[in-house]
């Protein structure tokens, strides 16, 4: 009697843990993101070529400075246009795959699902190829 109420007891947890619900947690992984973007690198390039420009004029330091600090007021603007994308991308992802939360893969050891591939899909992002080890 007591190896058919163990046998019913496994067979138990393992029907329960195949019922068990997927995570409710969704990660992106945003470094893998920006590095193949190339709407995000186009800006990046783009305001390091500025940056480049404002310090090797010669004007006065206090020119620079200030066409620095547009410059910042600028690229902030465009990272902050650029991350409403990614969260707007990966809030359509969370909904559809009914996730409650969704937290960025940095700093996350392990758990979660991660949906980076998806919500790449959903801003038309290519993902790069890794070079082979040894390259």
């Amino acid at each position: 009697m007591k190896k058919q109420n163990s046998s019913a007891l496994l067979f138990l947890a393992a029907t329960l843990a195949s019922c068990a619900p997927h995570s409710s947690i969704g990660l992106v992984d945003v470094q893998r993101i920006v590095s193949n973007w190339p709407e995000y690198q186009g800006y990046q390039n783009q305001m390091f070529s500025e940056e480049r420009s404002v310090s090797s004029r010669r004007e006065s330091n206090a020119r620079k400075q200030r066409d620095a600090f547009a410059l910042q007021r600028k690229y902030a603007k465009v990272t902050d246009q650029l991350s409403a994308q990614l969260r707007d991308a990966a809030g359509r992802i969370a909904q559809q795959r009914q996730l409650k939360l969704v937290v960025t893969r940095e700093g996350i050891g392990y758990g979660g699902v991660d949906i980076t591939s998806d919500v790449e899909k959903a801003l038309n992002i290519t993902e790069k190829a890794s070079p082979t080890p040894g390259t």
